[in-house]
């Protein structure tokens, strides 16, 4: 193919595989995102024959995260999101300090310093959107109570990380890497920065956002155009969303749950997400190739123990540190059971902590190369801890 056209080589190339490999996974009772992933690895830098951009992949992928929060905010309200306060902000803090613990620990154990040990129980800590809502939306457990706070938990994660990212690099220094001298006033400006500028991104998109969107796609309406409607619901998703990151400095994914939630007051919001549901099935696909073309394979030969330790991290130890937190909140097991379930996966965020943490020089290559393992091993065991949820259910109703 020539390489004067990546963008489409990427695309066509992505998703064709993802379709065949997709429809076999099918045919043999498999979930068809293994075959998405799958499509990843053979479309990866790391296997012969075709190889996708691995620059671009990420990127389109980020569309599908940004209509998928997109989507998830218009079946959401602010009063939905308070409901789950009590739980969804301390769950989301104690698992992640939990999850970050459980990763220094076996840092330790591969003689790695603490700065890498830290960023490396970070990156494990949090779940991948995609994964979570995908799992979610397959066994219409998107808007039941469990939902709900699975979502919240969510949206608490995305906030810790969005702060992680922009610390990072001031603490950098301090945990043994690349970076200057710790200087603890410009680190309280830099904290205060950010969380004035997540702040104030609520506060525009409540006051102004929550009166402008749905008024904007009510006169889109009047004219009659269903196609002009469908482009307003893409550029109020992709719109608010680069916005918000650029002007905000918060992540995609929040600003675009933000966009659908002002919009989910407006009575066109059903027909929003009708709309928008095509192309975002579409780039949920693209995101699971993308995942896979960050594979090496030789690292599950070379590093067998070292993956098998991080995936236990990621789907047994974080499961069950949440499965208790939840617990401890006084919720029944159904509800304990599904959280757990759907916080078992790494993803997104996961491999920007990591690139990062290589970056600043905190993480060893061989860390990035075991969270890209642990995300794509947890992502495929999903659908077998789910299936297990699911054998529970029946018997607990019965």
């Amino acid at each position: 193919m020539p390489h004067a056209t990546p963008l489409i080589t990427t695309i066509v190339g992505g998703l064709v595989l993802a379709f065949i490999l997709g429809s076999l996974a099918n045919k043999l009772k498999l979930p068809p995102l293994i075959g998405y992933l799958c499509a990843g690895i053979l479309a990866g830098p790391f296997t012969p024959g075709f190889v996708a951009d691995p620059k671009l992949a990420p990127e389109l992928a980020e569309l599908g995260v940004i209509l998928l929060m997109f989507g998830v905010g218009l079946h959401f309200s602010m009063k939905d999101l308070l409901a789950v306060k009590n739980i969804a902000i301390p769950g989301a803090v104690v698992q992640i300090g939990i999850a970050t613990l459980m990763g220094m620990g076996l840092a330790w154990l591969f003689d790695w310093h603490f700065g890498a040990g830290f960023v490396f129980g970070l990156a494990l800590s949090v779940a991948s959107t995609v994964v979570l809502l995908k799992a979610l939306e397959e066994r219409d457990l998107l808007e039941t109570p469990e939902g709900r706070i699975a979502v919240g938990w969510l949206i608490v994660e995305d906030l810790a990380m969005v702060l992680a990212l922009v610390l990072l690099p001031a603490l950098a220094g301090l945990l043994g890497g690349h970076g200057g001298d710790l200087d603890a006033s410009a680190l309280g400006l830099t904290l205060l920065v950010t969380l004035g500028k997540v702040v104030a991104f609520v506060a525009f998109m409540l006051i102004i956002g929550r009166r402008f969107i749905p008024w904007m796609l009510e006169r889109i309406v009047w004219t009659g155009s269903r196609e002009l409607f469908r482009l307003g619901v893409l550029a109020t998703a992709l719109g608010v969303a680069f916005g918000a990151s650029q002007l905000f400095g918060v992540s995609f994914a929040l600003g675009a749950f933000f966009a659908g939630m002002v919009l989910a007051e407006s009575e066109f919001s059903q027909r929003a997400a009708e709309e928008s549901l095509p192309l975002r099935d579409a780039f949920a696909v693209l995101f699971f190739v993308s995942v896979g073309m960050l594979l090496d394979p030789r690292i599950l030969i070379e590093h067998p123990l070292a993956v098998l330790g991080t995936v236990a991290v990621i789907v047994v130890g974080k499961s069950l540190a949440a499965l208790g937190i939840v617990m401890m909140f006084r919720h029944d097991l159904k509800t304990a059971l599904t959280i757990s379930a759907s916080l078992a996966q790494i993803g997104e965020f996961s491999f920007i902590l990591a690139g990062l943490g290589v970056a600043l020089q905190l993480l060893p290559p061989l860390g990035h190369a075991l969270v890209i393992a642990g995300a794509i091993i947890s992502i495929l065991l999903n659908p077998l801890v789910f299936s297990l949820l699911d054998r529970y259910r029946p018997a607990e109703s019965a």
